[in-house]
């Protein structure tokens, strides 16, 4: 069993201010031309899907549950109940690297139906980013950067601290909670409106 840090304790405030730090040069680096068109995207479409694999599939489904109490017909793919795609939908892809297998397979089978594809990634030039309509890229690190967590740790070195994809994950998932505001404002719609679509028979 591995040795325990606690007396590392005290780097808790400095990753909390990192990553502070990493989603404002994610926020200041966003391409605003491929936000708008994201929006126009979301607003144009009979129906929204979402996916992603692994965590950044929780984010995408964080994301659709928002959109839903929004108003908006969101689905996720994969669920048991998720309808074909049409080509007047749009599929919103979430990957980090932008490479992730099932994600970029499925992303191609969205354009050969005709659907707008949007994808969130820290890298454009991925697979999914050539394929995709729209490329909304939040710079970081992601699970395939090469480096050891624990061997930058040892070294002080506090770039970042965060192990895997996690920098993509939380900049996608505040990016967009972000965009659900946005499309707030767009559509008028009050705080009271998404409540009144919450689920109600937990």
């Amino acid at each position: 069993m591995k040795e325990t840090h606690l007396t590392e304790c005290k780097y808790l405030t400095s990753s909390i201010l990192l990553m502070a730090e990493h989603l404002e040069n994610v926020a200041n680096k966003l391409d605003k031309d491929a936000v708008r068109q994201m929006l126009e995207d979301i607003t144009g479409a009979r129906r929204i899907f979402v996916m992603g694999a692994g965590r950044s599939g929780l984010v995408g489904r964080a994301f659709a549950m928002r959109l839903m109490h929004l108003g908006l017909t969101s689905h996720v793919v994969g669920e048991a109940t998720t309808p074909a795609v049409s080509k007047e939908d749009v599929v919103i892809a979430i990957s980090g690297s932008g490479q992730t297998r099932s994600i970029a397979n499925l992303g191609r089978v969205a354009k050969e139906i005709g659907a707008k594809l949007v994808t969130i990634t820290s890298n454009k030039e991925s697979a999914l980013g050539e394929l995709s309509d729209t490329v909304i890229v939040l710079s970081g690190r992601t699970k395939d950067d090469v480096g050891g967590y624990d061997e930058r740790h040892m070294r002080g070195e506090y770039t970042y601290l965060t192990p895997l994809g996690t920098s993509f994950e939380i900049s996608s998932n505040v990016f967009l909670d972000a965009v659900i505001a946005e499309l707030i404002f767009i559509t008028g719609a009050s705080e009271e409106d998404l409540k009144s679509r919450h689920t109600n028979i937990e």
